[in-house]
């Protein structure tokens, strides 16, 4: 059997390696600094170092997989989701090397993967489409115009890339531009391109998606569909199938729509059409995401279809199981599991997890990167699990998700748990798909669950894991080691100023912070990260509230506000690492 390395990391990489050991292939790790005692690097049957600790320097990096692959001796690549699972580049390179993409091609990624492709497909077969340009836009004035003529509210988007990343929903006219600046550095943050486009937006839609399969050579089969309504900030936090309250002919329409527009392409492997329902039944095309996707065990439970075997067959020439969308058996629902604070308008929390008991019971599956004691690290994303559960019925499986959720114990960071909790059990969403109820929609958590939400413990502060890496002779062979630059620092090992230094940096020691301090007027952000904008010129006048920067912290951006009026003074430099609590700004 064949050698796999998986280009991710966190409980997708995990599902993967195990996927691995079920079909016979052997699995491949790779790790940053901070994960080199991460979950997925022990439980694979070989793991290699990316050297560095940001996403741009490992799990972006194409050369650094590449260079992993050859030292693995791996004949094919995962890339999982998220990162370059989406990348035609990285794709193409994959096959340059000899190596087998465990995806689509290059050419379907580019054509689907580009959202304006993909509109223009979808239009081709006819498929639900709502206004829009059909190209990327060459600046904010292209959006504005487009808002003027066809009404607000316009969604602008990344044209590469998926997860709600690169998105803004604008219902001001006066807004648009910022929001055009804000998408476009967003995408070249989580994608590496910064193009977007715009379209009409459907108000208070729900949000339903197709999984489809496909062998390659023009046989594509939609294996399901899935209600992705209760999200934040575009990106998901409850999924479940099959998707409740459709009618025969809309899931017909939509399922027929899916298979249509990825048989344009000869789709390859997993991959998920994703649509917008309107309360009035309209409907539209959104995008196709050219990977597996994080909601995919839903339709696994409904289906009785395990997608990442499937992925796997596909690749290696073994072609689909499938003849025909299976009738759905039960309801299925999954919980992400984030560490972000719902009541801080869903801020990112990292920090060590020092409890974490899962729950168990009828229809439960735990999907997990993490154990009690590891961290969940700032670089990467906030979702660290997800929880799963199923029943005969939906009311079954609503009943039995409420009582895991109560079951699953987390302390150290905040999660979305007593979100889900809340939605779980509100009538919007009990009641989804019914004539006489109105159900939630896209920015239904923002609009009308956000003012409920409580303040959760704050986690303290955590360092970064980084390596120092040191030459060493072993067996009269030079080679290198990586150890932790704290360790280093506490052993008094000659590792130089350099990790002392590191070790200072990443405990926040010598950093100004807004908990040791008399300082009202200090602008202190609110999650370790980057800084990424300043949206006031230095010496401009600010009220108490005002916006003034934009900190970006696990692929998310975060705004950070003025403490109280006065004249606005920068005192870092955008592009810098900053801890929470650091002071990037001063109000005189």
């Amino acid at each position: 059997m064949s050698t796999i390395l998986i280009a991710n990391r966190g409980e997708i990489a995990v599902r993967i390696i195990r996927a691995c050991a079920q079909t016979g292939h052997t699995s491949v790790a790779v790790y940053a600094d901070q994960d080199a005692d991460a979950l997925h690097v022990q439980l694979a049957d070989a793991a290699f170092a990316v050297p560095g600790t940001t996403a741009g320097e490992t799990y972006l990096s194409i050369d650094a997989l590449l260079a992993a692959a050859r030292a693995s001796g791996a004949d094919a690549v995962h890339p999982g989701y998220g990162f370059l699972s989406e990348n035609a580049d990285f794709a193409a390179a994959v096959e340059d090397a000899g190596l087998i993409w465990i995806g689509p091609t290059a050419e379907t990624i580019t054509a689907l993967g580009d959202k304006v492709t993909a509109r223009q497909l979808a239009q081709k077969v006819g498929a639900p489409l709502a206004p829009g340009i059909d190209r990327p836009l060459a600046d904010a004035g292209e959006a504005e115009s487009f808002a003027a003529e066809a009404g607000l509210p316009i969604i602008i988007k990344a044209a590469h890339g998926g997860g709600g990343r690169g998105m803004r929903i604008v219902h001001e006219l006066t807004e648009v531009a910022s929001a055009f600046d804000a998408a476009t550095r967003e995408a070249t943050e989580a994608f590496g391109r910064s193009e977007c486009f715009v379209e009409k937006y459907l108000e208070r839609p729900r949000h339903v998606e197709v999984q489809i399969v496909g062998d390659g050579q023009g046989r594509v089969v939609a294996v399901g569909d899935r209600d992705c309504s209760a999200q934040r900030r575009n990106q998901k936090l409850i999924e479940e199938a099959p998707a409740p309250g459709l009618s025969a002919e809309q899931r017909e329409r939509l399922h027929r729509s899916a298979e249509a527009i990825c048989a344009e392409v000869d789709y390859r492997g997993a991959g998920t059409v994703e649509f917008l329902l309107a309360a009035d039944g309209t409907m539209t095309f959104l995008e196709v995401n050219t990977r597996l996707q994080v909601e995919h065990p839903v339709t696994e439970a409904t289906s009785g279809v395990d997608l990442v075997a499937e992925q796997l067959a596909i690749a290696f020439g073994q072609g689909l199981s499938l003849d025909s969308t299976p009738q759905p058996a039960g309801h299925a629902i999954e919980l992400r599991i984030n560490a972000e604070d719902p009541g801080r308008g869903f801020l990112p929390t990292p920090g060590r997890l020092d409890v974490l008991d899962v729950p168990g019971g009828p229809g439960v599956r735990w999907d997990s990167g993490v154990r009690a004691g590891d961290t969940v690290q700032p670089a990467f994303d906030s979702l660290f699990a997800k929880l799963i559960v199923s029943g005969p019925d939906r009311q079954t499986a609503i009943a039995r998700t409420v009582a895991a959720a109560k079951e699953l114990h987390v302390e150290g960071p905040a999660t979305v748990l007593p979100c889900s909790l809340e939605i779980l059990s509100d009538e919007a969403f009990t009641g989804l798909g019914a004539d006489d109820v109105e159900g939630i929609h896209t920015q239904w958590i923002e609009t009308e669950l956000l003012p409920r939400l409580e303040e959760q413990k704050r986690p303290a502060p955590i360092a970064e894991e980084e390596l120092q890496r040191l030459p060493i002779e072993l067996d009269g062979k030079l080679t290198t080691i990586g150890l932790p630059a704290r360790l280093l620092t506490a052993l008094g090992a000659a590792a130089g100023a350099g990790a002392s230094g590191a070790a200072a940096s990443a405990s926040g020691e010598g950093r100004e912070s807004a908990d040791g301090g008399e300082d009202a007027g200090a602008v202190t952000t609110p999650v370790p990260g980057s800084l990424v904008d300043y949206l006031v010129d230095d010496g401009a006048e600010v009220e108490a509230g005002d916006e003034v920067a934009v900190v970006s912290a696990m692929k998310m951006e975060t705004r950070v506000e003025a403490p109280v009026a006065g004249t606005f003074r920068r005192v870092a430099v955008v592009g810098d690492a900053v801890v929470v609590g650091e002071a990037i700004a001063r109000v005189e």
